[in-house]
């Protein structure tokens, strides 16, 4: 089965560019919500490390697109249970998190994983 998926195919014709708005706000806010929710997410390093992932335009459209819609929702402060909640917000998130890590996971290279050590060491 080949790996690529062609625009349009499954993604509709506007599939790059949203791929390229949802980077965007990824990029923006990624860093800032991460230290928000550091202590409720006990998984930060394969979270750093999946970020990386979904930004390398070595790895396939689809997982980068998937990736990236979970992080979307990651930094999105208004999503199913509100992120404000204390204790309870982020619980969403992991479980989106989680499953989109679970299901991209022969993505997550060793690289990605070494660029998030030194970054969360940085």
């Amino acid at each position: 089965m080949n790996d690529e998926v062609r625009i349009g195919e499954i993604l509709g014709p506007d599939g790059a560019e949203r791929l390229e708005e949802d980077e965007a706000k990824v990029r923006r806010r990624f860093w800032p919500t991460l230290r928000k929710a550091a202590r409720h997410i006990p998984f930060s390093q394969d979270l750093v490390a999946a970020y990386f992932c979904a930004l390398d335009p070595k790895v396939p459209f689809r997982v980068r697109a998937t990736m990236l819609g979970a992080l979307v929702y990651f930094v999105t402060p208004i999503d199913a249970i509100p992120d404000m909640l204390l204790g309870i917000g982020f619980s969403d998130d992991v479980t989106v998190l989680l499953g989109a890590m679970a299901l991209m996971a022969s993505h997550i290279t060793d690289r990605h994983r070494e660029r998030a050590a030194k970054a969360l060491a940085d």
